[in-house]
């Protein structure tokens, strides 16, 4: 059955609202993301009164219909001064608004002011001005899956590939890491398709693991120490991303005799095999295992507590400043409540500077001023990764980053 041969109960029932209206419920194993009570509370304050006029964008449209392309961060700052204010946005139509995480294209938004205030109303598409038919299926009933058809909340290529390459780690866990031992013939370089040899070391041990499927392990080099720019304490390191591997066969070891006849035991490193390679690898590139797989969406939201976090590293830039959509590292991390979706406002430290109109010469320091934008999308035990979102002059290593209000 097609979506246009869905009955509007059918819908209804596998349906929850956002902007759209219509939200069509997600597969089995898709994200299951909540709303936090915080959250709510302000979605409902705001759906008794609405938002003042002064918080609505200076050309929001009276009218929008959401369109495929179209992001949360997107129509939020369509209709609010702050793009990351999306509870408020989420308020202003609590009645048809059920779960404010996706949304589809096709419905049309209607802002109406009165009183001072702003409400944001759903007004049924073209699709919805008639009954659809209903069609029995036999010998069973196929639904088509809408979840491809939903909006992210936002542009998910930008950060993607942070979420399967870079490698953020400890101390510990770099010294731990396996590692390549061997290749096969003595090739020096490896690529995809090959097979090579690996240790570990200490505690880890690349073993087999019969009762699941096939291990993938990614495989790094050139771990960098990410210092805080305050202390110079070093945070973790970042390791660079060259490939991925699998587990064909765990590390063992057999008994055998030497030359002389005497018991020996051989250690047998464990065998793996290149299924992907973004730079060719060698021997003494690290392994770590694949981390579980993060669904892509986020939802921009103050963090609830105070934040004052610096700027640790530009990720991958050979430029000193970061622009928009290049994506930071951060010294705050989940152990400081960071989490993913939390938006906070970069400042440019005010220049000290002669006051030139003064005969005494008094020295000035000129307050900071916010600098643009940016979004946490990947945290670490005490480093974060966050996507430039907006940005006036660049952001630089030491960049101040507070809360967004």
């Amino acid at each position: 059955m097609t979506k246009n041969m869905m009955t509007k109960s059918n819908i209804a029932l596998a349906a929850m609202t956002l902007l759209t209206g219509t939200l069509l419920a997600l597969p089995a194993g898709a994200q299951n993301l909540t709303v936090t009570a915080d959250q709510k509370a302000t979605a409902a304050q705001v759906a008794q009164t609405g938002v003042p006029l002064s918080e609505l964008a200076a050309n929001a449209p009276d009218h929008y219909t959401i369109k495929r392309g179209d992001t949360l961060w997107a129509i939020s700052g369509i209709f609010l001064k702050s793009a990351w204010r999306w509870p408020e946005l989420w308020g202003m139509n609590l009645n048809e608004i059920k779960n404010p995480h996706l949304i589809y294209p096709g419905q049309n938004l209607s802002l109406e002011k009165k009183n001072g205030r702003a409400t944001l109303r759903t007004l049924p598409s073209a699709s919805d001005a008639a009954p659809l038919d209903t069609v029995r299926l036999s010998p069973r009933t196929r639904y088509e899956s809408l979840a491809a058809d939903a909006l992210p909340t936002l542009k998910s290529h930008l950060i993607e590939p942070f979420l399967a390459e870079p490698v953020i780690v400890d101390e510990n866990g770099l010294n731990s890491a396996p590692r390549i031992v061997a290749t096969r013939e003595g090739r020096v370089l490896l690529t995809r398709g090959d097979r090579a040899y690996a240790r570990g070391q200490g505690d880890t041990v690349l073993v087999d693991e019969p009762t699941k499927k096939q291990k993938a392990y990614r495989v790094f080099r050139n771990a960098t120490p990410l210092k805080d720019p305050i202390t110079g304490e070093v945070l973790g390191y970042e390791a660079q991303y060259v490939g991925k591997a699998w587990l064909a066969r765990g590390e063992s070891s057999q008994a055998s005799t030497d030359k002389d006849g005497k018991p020996h035991t051989d250690i047998v490193p464990a065998t793996i095999d290149i299924v992907a390679a973004k730079e060719e690898m060698r021997v003494g590139d690290r392994l770590l295992p694949e981390p579980p797989q993060q669904f892509l969406s986020y939802v921009p939201h103050a963090p609830a507590s105070q934040v004052d976090a610096r700027i640790v590293s530009v990720y991958g830039s050979a430029v000193a400043n970061a622009a928009q959509n290049q994506v930071v590292v951060i010294n705050r991390g989940s152990r400081d409540g960071m989490e993913s979706g939390h938006v906070l406002a970069l400042m440019t430290a005010g220049a000290r500077l002669v006051d030139k109109t003064d005969a005494a010469r008094t020295e000035l320091k000129l307050p900071d001023e916010r600098n643009g934008l940016v979004m946490v999308f990947r945290t670490f035990d005490r480093l974060s990764y966050a996507l430039v979102l907006e940005i006036t002059d660049g952001a630089k290593v030491g960049d101040r980053l507070v809360n967004p209000r």
